[in-house]
């Protein structure tokens, strides 16, 4: 796994605390439709064979897994700055027989060459990050993505109604009310915009009992593709 990354006095784990972590799967599969956000976001994606796709705080490793088995020739990388969750990706992985590369490191530094990825996806990731790291990490995606490439995020979004947006106060005391009101007023497509990609677009909003979790997509513009 490489040299550990240094947390953040600011860091938010999963769920909010660390002594959580070790239920974050069942948890999340139960109140956050997690099956279907992930089934949508691979869907989306687009994967071919040979591509390089970096799982952005990767977490329990629950999709760059499910990517791995979609489409087996694809070379999966998961990145998390929490070592703890790293460790029980890796033993997922053992368990699904599945060859991903678990990295631990930040999302604002990422330890990758530019232009390196065809796909960077990342679920229930940015909501964690205040604006001013959520920018730092978009443009550290950006640097990273391959011309040509996307960026696909599923994360919660702006509330479908009302009763979403009622819904949602619990995530905002749990991670945070700085850190989720970009997502809950809408704002992720701009800063994924002010980054530098192209063709952002809202693919699709998934309404669950914490919310609206909504499924987006963007482009890094190719100067030399064919029109």
């Amino acid at each position: 796994m490489g040299r550990k990354a240094e947390l953040p006095d600011d860091y938010v784990p999963a769920l909010g605390f660390s002594w959580l972590t070790s239920i974050y799967d069942p948890v999340v599969q139960l109140t956050t439709r997690d099956t279907l956000v992930k089934r949508s976001l691979i869907e989306q994606a687009g994967f071919v064979d040979g591509m390089k796709v970096l799982d952005l705080a990767s977490g329990t490793g629950t999709l760059s897994i499910m990517i791995k088995q979609s489409i087996s020739s694809v070379d999966v990388t998961g990145v998390d700055g929490d070592p703890k969750i790293l460790e029980i990706a890796q033993a997922k992985a053992r368990e699904a027989n599945v060859r991903v590369a678990f990295d631990n490191a930040m999302a604002t530094s990422l330890p990758y060459p530019d232009s390196h990825f065809n796909r960077v996806v990342s679920t229930l990731f940015f909501h964690h990050l205040n604006r001013s790291a959520k920018s730092q990490a978009l443009s550290e995606v950006f640097r990273v993505v391959k011309p040509g490439g996307r960026l696909i995020v599923g994360d919660w979004g702006k509330p479908t109604g009302l009763l979403m947006r009622l819904l949602f106060y619990p995530i905002q005391w749990l991670d945070g009310f700085e850190t989720t009101r970009d997502n809950v007023e809408g704002r992720l497509p701009g800063m994924i915009e002010d980054a530098g990609f192209v063709d952002v677009q809202t693919l699709k909003s998934i309404n669950t009992v914490f919310g609206t979790l909504a499924l987006y997509s963007a482009a890094k513009h190719d100067p030399f593709a064919t029109p």
